[in-house]
């Protein structure tokens, strides 16, 4: 269904027949995923310049999706008692394809707290059992992503060769007192600068408690979101390409812009 992308890395999981369901009933929902999907990128720069934030190369595929027919829907449940309002509950759903035969709704999780899982969940649930929707698509970062995070900061200062905090100010990052503090600790552990940062920046903005595919893949063992049907992707670390020689200052000034 999505060779291409799993020969890349790319993860994906379906749970409660949403391939079955995807595959038959909604063949041009994943032939529009799959489109989105293979032109991602993020290059370096924007992985950093971000400050964890969402990145250049993530708005690019939210505008991907809009283009393609997904655009973000707010979905209110309300109940009547005689023809009276009593009760109005609203999901706003990051894109939502909707085709003759249904409904396909998405979140987009690149780097949010981990409870926003729950959240998109249980309101696909809550939306499956209303009849609102058919499937939910939940993205976040993969596996192989969230692993390599480190080694890839790591490449970027070995080849702009960082030898202080100096050398961060001149890209145009700005760490906190905190984040000095952080780095000149592992530094007195015996590490480099280089390893320092690295470990320190991935750990403070992307770290264990963000949306990544392994905190996902928590809430669906202890059932979370069931019995809506659900196709889970993961964005590979391939998606990270180098070498653009990006100006990191021009994304911290764009950061918070909407996407």
């Amino acid at each position: 269904m999505f060779e291409d992308l799993e020969a890349r890395g790319f993860q994906f999981e379906f749970l409660s027949h949403a391939a079955a369901i995807l595959k038959v009933d909604f063949p041009d929902a994943l032939d529009e995923l799959r489109r989105a999907l293979e032109h991602v990128s993020v290059p370096i720069e924007e992985l950093i310049g971000s400050g964890g934030g969402e990145t250049k190369g993530t708005q690019r595929l939210r505008h991907a999706l809009a283009e393609l027919g997904w655009p973000k829907e707010t979905f209110t449940i309300e109940k009547r008692i005689n023809g009276a309002a009593r009760e109005s509950v609203s999901h706003v759903v990051d894109h939502v394809r909707r085709l003759s035969n249904g409904v396909v709704a998405l979140e987009l999780e690149w780097n949010n707290k981990d409870p926003f899982f729950d959240r998109d969940l249980e309101n696909f649930k809550r939306l499956h059992a209303e009849g609102a929707i058919d499937v939910g698509v939940v993205v976040t970062r993969g596996a192989s992503l969230q692993d390599a995070l480190v080694g890839l900061v790591r490449r970027f200062a070995d080849e702009r060769q960082l030898a202080g905090v100096q050398a961060l100010l001149a890209l145009g990052l700005n760490p906190t007192r905190r984040q000095q503090s952080d780095f000149e600790r592992r530094v007195r552990g015996g590490q480099t600068f280089r390893e320092a940062w690295a470990q320190s920046f991935v750990q403070d903005k992307y770290g264990a408690s963000t949306t990544h595919w392994r905190k996902l893949d928590d809430r669906l063992r202890r059932g979370v979101g069931n019995p809506c049907p659900l196709l889970l992707i993961g964005l590979p670390a391939s998606i990270v390409t180098f070498g653009e020689g990006l100006d990191i200052a021009r994304f911290e000034s764009d950061e918070g812009a909407p996407s």
